[in-house]
This record gives structure tokens, C-alpha cells and sequence, in this order.
């Protein structure tokens, strides 16, 4: 009888929530549309151009078996660090360079592929995914605080924080392990690894059209979903502004940031961070109350936690391969924890001695190159992405109706 209430409400609550959704968007055309198009031009000129080559590449490793031979070379370093088959070494190095949400996305195919049990699935999906090193020294460094030698302290924190959740989430499912059958490490071999991948590529005798073709495809229609994604909850979070909810929800926050010690007027940019990172992440740069450093701690939180729309994007990922999502929600709190405190304990040695003007070891030269190379690319993404994605877009739909015509004419 409980659960019979429990699924009544819960019914209810969903129909009201999305009632007053679609009431909202009514009462607020004008504000909606412009949400929308913000949320639509990040995917179109970022999100879309910057994912879409690793999606396809990582598709083509996984099908010409490149990623079972890393898996057998990194072995006898994931297995002991994270408890995870080598192959997580791949899926956390993508995860990496790429972004949200590449690591959930190559966490699910190779689950499907079955080099991954479900609990290998679940720690691996919870440290796999993480800020490209291009959003976070392009957008957020130099494009939002203007700083770009930021870049180097939320970067680092934001890696070794979710290191730490790796090691900390190897203790996850541990007891369901114990019960059944172990696998044993295998020790570094390069004959073995050579003949796994001679059998994986094997196995697809499918010819290299159709598996690019295919990889192509893939990959589309799950930035088409991730696309959704960005703008549905860009206008959701315009929205909860715009009925002043998010006034009366973000003091709930001020008590968080006084037991961090940060100031209180970072609540509401910080509220919206936990919506959709980009506009937590502007906004937090241009809150003046707050000093550099208290405003980098409350980005690294940030960045971390994902936002709820990248957590929905990885949500939606994980249950098409039957993944549960709770692991990875409470690996994204720990994040933000880890991170925010990395950015606290290496202000003092990775900002202020080496931006702030004292002794350094290195190069001022150095810093300006790099932080000027990714400063150029983040800009070149914006300029070229629209065109990359258009053309992307068009090839998408043309192997769509080509599949279409095929099916037809075998059937």
C-alpha cells in the first residue's frame, strides 16, 4: 500500500512539474527564446565541433580493436589503482581530452561490448568524465576572468580531484565482487596484447565505409541528444529566474558557503552553476564581492559537479546500456569537494608564485605560448564549429536516407 502511495505522488509530482513548465514558457515566450538560442549556440559552435572527432575516433579504435590492445598494456595499472579492466585507461584518457560526457559514452560501449562488468561500469563512468583542458583554459580562464594563468590551478585541481574519486569509488560494489568470480590480472604482455587486437579486428569483418559510416551516425545522434540537453536546461534555468525561484532556493546555499568560508554572494551564481556549468562559471567571474581566489574555489566546485545538464546528458547514456546513475551522481559531489579543496591547498604554490610575481622556476615565456595556444584554439572553435557541425549534420542526414533506401530494397 505504501508503494502504491509512493508511485501516486510521485506521478503527481512529475505531472505537476512539467504543468508548470509548460505554463512558464507561456507566461515567458520572449526569455524562453532567448535561452533557447544561448543554449543552441554553445552546442552549435563548442559542444558539437569540439566532441564530435573523438566520439568518431573512439568508435573506430573500439571496432579495429586499439582499445582491447591498451586495455591488455594497462592492465597492471588500472586493475590495482581503480578496479577496473585496462581498457578503463582509454575510456579515462578520452574522458580527459574530451569532455562531458565522452567518458559515460565510452564507458556504455564497452559495457555493451562486455569488457566490463556492471560494477566495473559504475566506478569507471564516475571518474571517466570530466572538463576538456580547452573549456577550462579558453573559456573559463581566459575568456571569463580574463586570467588565462588561472587556468593552471582549476585544471590541475580538477584532474587530481577526480583521481581521488577513482580511488575512492575502487570501493564501490566490493562486496558484490567478493561473491562472485575474480578475475585475475593479467601481467604486461605485448605478444598477448598483439594477438587480442589481430582477433578483435577480426571479429568485425564489416568493411571500413561502413564502420566509418556507422561510427559517423553514432556519434550524431548523441550530440543531437546532448544538444537537447544544453538548451532544455539552459531554459529551465532562465526560467527559475525568472520567477524568482531561484532567489528563494539559493540561500539554501549561503549556509554551505559560510561553512566554506566563502562569501554569501556567490549563491546565486553558484545555484545556476549547478544548472548548466557555463552560466555558473561567467557568472561566479563577475561577482566582485568575492576575491580570486574564493571565486577559482567556487568555480572548481563547479566545473566538477557537472551541472544538472550534463548529469541528465550522462544520465540518459547510462540506462540505454542499464548503468545506474546513482554511483556516478555521488562521484560528482565528491568531485566538487576534492576539487575545491585542491584549489584551496595549491593557490599559494601553482597561482601566486607563479602569476603573482614571485620566484618561479618557470619561464614567463612559457606561460604566455601556452596559455596563448589555447586561448587561439578556443576561439578558432567558435569561428570554424558552426561550419564543422553544418557539414557533420548534412553527411548525417545523407547516410540516414541512404540506411533507409538500403533496408528497403533488402526487404
Amino acid at each position: 500500500m505504501k508503494q502504491n502511495w509512493g508511485a501516486k505522488w510521485k506521478t503527481v509530482l512529475l505531472a505537476s512539474a512539467a504543468t508548470l513548465f509548460a505554463f512558464s514558457l507561456i507566461c515567458y515566450p520572449k526569455q524562453s527564446l532567448e535561452a533557447s538560442i544561448r543554449g543552441l549556440n554553445m552546442w552549435w559552435e563548442v559542444v558539437f565541433p569540439s566532441l564530435l572527432p573523438f566520439f568518431i575516433v573512439s568508435e573506430l579504435l573500439i571496432s579495429f580493436g586499439v582499445v582491447s590492445f591498451l586495455g591488455v598494456l594497462l592492465e597492471p595499472l588500472m586493475r590495482p589503482l581503480f578496479r577496473v579492466p585496462g581498457v578503463g585507461g582509454f575510456a579515462w584518457a578520452m574522458g580527459m581530452a574530451s569532455g562531458y560526457p565522452s567518458g559515460a559514452k565510452l564507458t556504455a560501449r564497452l559495457y555493451q561490448e562486455k569488457q566490463l562488468t556492471t560494477i566495473e561500469a559504475e566506478r569507471l563512468s564516475s571518474f571517466t568524465n570530466s572538463s576538456n583542458p580547452l573549456f577550462i583554459f579558453g573559456a573559463v580562464s581566459a575568456g571569463f576572468f580574463n586570467n588565462p594563468q588561472l587556468g593552471l590551478v582549476l585544471a590541475v585541481s580538477h584532474y587530481l580531484g577526480n583521481i581521488s574519486v577513482g580511488l575512492i569509488m575502487r570501493f564501490h560494489g566490493i562486496r558484490k565482487e567478493r561473491r562472485q568470480s575474480k578475475r585475475q590480472p593479467r601481467s604486461f604482455s605485448l605478444p598477448y596484447a598483439l594477438r587480442t587486437l589481430h582477433r578483435t579486428r577480426l571479429k568485425n569483418e564489416q568493411p571500413l565505409g561502413k564502420l566509418l559510416g556507422d561510427a559517423v551516425r553514432s556519434s550524431v545522434q548523441t550530440l543531437l541528444m546532448i544538444g537537447g540537453f544544453i538548451i532544455l536546461f539552459s531554459v529551465m534555468n532562465k526560467l527559475l529566474y525568472m520567477m524568482h525561484l531561484t532567489e528563494q532556493l539559493a540561500p539554501l546555499l549561503r549556509h554551505l558557503l559560510r561553512l566554506a568560508q566563502l562569501p554569501e554572494q556567490l549563491d546565486i551564481p553558484v545555484f545556476s552553476g549547478l544548472f548548466e556549468i557555463t552560466l555558473g562559471s561567467q557568472m561566479i567571474s563577475q561577482t566582485d564581492e568575492a576575491m580570486l581566489m574564493e571565486k577559482a574555489v567556487a568555480t572548481s566546485f563547479v566545473l566538477a559537479f557537472g551541472g544538472f545538464s550534463v548529469q541528465a546528458q550522462v544520465a540518459s547514456i547510462l540506462a540505454e546500456a542499464n548503468i545506474r546513475f546513482q554511483p556516478f551522481f555521488i562521484a560528482r559531489l565528491l568531485h566538487g569537494v576534492f576539487a575545491a579543496s585542491f584549489t584551496y591547498l595549491l593557490w599559494k604554490p601553482l597561482y601566486i608564485k607563479t602569476a603573482g610575481g614571485m620566484p618561479t622556476n618557470i619561464p614567463a615565456f612559457l606561460h604566455a605560448a601556452k596559455d596563448s595556444a589555447w586561448n587561439e584554439g578556443w576561439r578558432l572553435l567558435q569561428q570554424y564549429g558552426p561550419l564543422l557541425t553544418l557539414l557533420f549534420l548534412c553527411l548525417y542526414i545523407w547516410l540516414v536516407i541512404k540506411a533507409a533506401s538500403e533496408s528497403r530494397g533488402r526487404s
